[in-house]
């Protein structure tokens, strides 16, 4: 059963990606078990589609388990390149040099 997407639960999500330190990445699955709801990983994705309406929070630097980044969202690429995240072969983030290490 799928829970409530409330406003505490956005703001503990943002309070999350806001930690993320820059050069580095978090999956969906790392802030929904931080914030205490390890199987709502795709509550945080809704999560942070919904930033822009509370604040600029570094949501470019949240990408699935794999590393594959959002999709039709073009400037997340950039904004990583940006910070030095750096892409495999297949166009992921390494997640094993990027990858926050903050839950895991």
């Amino acid at each position: 059963m799928q829970r409530k997407l409330d406003e505490d639960f956005l703001f503990q999500v943002y309070g999350i990606v806001q930690e993320i330190p820059y050069g580095q990445v978090a999956s969906y699955g790392q802030i929904a078990l931080l914030a205490g709801r390890d199987k709502n990983s795709r509550l945080v994705g809704k999560a942070l589609h919904l930033a822009p309406l509370y604040g600029d929070f570094p949501c470019h630097r949240v990408v699935n388990f794999q590393g594959r980044l959002a999709p039709y969202w073009d400037e997340q690429y950039d904004l990583l390149v940006e910070e030095g995240v750096t892409f495999t072969a297949k166009g992921l983030v390494d997640m094993k040099k990027h990858q926050w290490q903050q839950g895991l």
